[in-house]
């Protein structure tokens, strides 16, 4: 279905969260442990090869840091498998993580010496109280950037390094920051990719900051708009703290506001 273009799951629904924080942690597991370790990796990779059959790419979410690690093996795994002749398995990156310019330019490194292309969505991250609170409870340095600066400085450079090997890695660029879809089609345009080259696409979440996505769409690149569906004692918290983060862009939720009022009016004066 052309109307389809992503699909994207939590892995934390395919697995044990505490058989999940230890495989993380390396622990030595017990091979009760090993086996539920297993079948997550086998429920993944069901995902994934029917993604891979139906021509689907697929976004795996990150989550909290402390079950990361095995996510982040678990994906690099499948993008072996199933990425050899261009990006089905998407892996995230929470650019609100000092260590993730850094783990992006390793990942990048690990597809081009086993020939296959990086899937690599960003976003910013959502968790960064909770994630404080764990590091600060637990005595480990904190995950966290020291500020939304060096935050939005490692998201723009992970898409300048993409663009600048572009040839085996595909971005999905997952923001609501208007300076940093701005500069994605910036990217694209100095070096001579096409809007609509498939190896980079946007995206917002369904009902927000569609200004954005409208206006790109309108102007020729991939657009795809996010829509979470569960549950709504999961999906309810998970678009408040999407709204919390849209609200931490200066100036830019009242202006998505004012831009939903005056169309608001429009309808109404136009009668649509």
């Amino acid at each position: 279905n052309p109307n389809i273009p992503f699909a994207v799951f939590k892995p934390t629904a395919f697995g044990k969260s505490k058989i999940l924080e230890r495989a993380s942690e390396r622990d030595n597991l017990s091979e009760i442990e090993q086996n539920e370790v297993q079948k997550f990796k086998d429920r993944i990779n069901t995902l994934c090869k029917t993604a891979y059959d139906a021509d689907i790419p697929i976004l795996v979410d990150a989550e909290d840091t402390w079950f990361q690690n095995i996510f982040d093996v678990v994906v690099t795994e499948m993008m072996e498998k199933y990425n050899k002749e261009k990006a089905i398995v998407f892996n995230t990156y929470q650019m609100y993580r000092w260590d993730r310019l850094d783990i992006l330019k390793q990942a990048h490194k690990a597809a081009t010496e086993g020939n296959y292309y990086l899937g690599a969505k960003f976003v910013r991250g959502a968790y960064m109280e909770k994630e404080r609170a764990r590091a600060e409870e637990k005595g480990y340095k904190d995950p966290i950037q020291q500020d939304k600066d060096a935050t939005d400085r490692d998201y723009n450079l992970a898409l300048k390094y993409c663009i600048e090997n572009i040839n085996n890695i595909t971005i999905f660029n997952g923001t609501h920051n208007e300076y940093s879809s701005t500069y994605l089609a910036e990217l694209m345009k100095e070096h001579g990719i096409a809007k609509s080259d498939t190896r980079c696409w946007f995206s917002q979440l369904y009902g927000m900051s569609d200004n954005i996505s409208f206006n790109l769409a309108e102007a020729g690149y991939n657009v795809a708009k996010y829509l979470p569906y569960g549950p709504v004692r999961h999906v309810l918290p998970y678009l408040l703290r999407r709204a919390e983060e849209n609200t931490s862009v200066k100036g830019q939720s009242s202006r998505e506001l004012h831009l939903i009022e005056t169309e608001v009016k429009r309808r109404k004066s136009s009668n649509l």
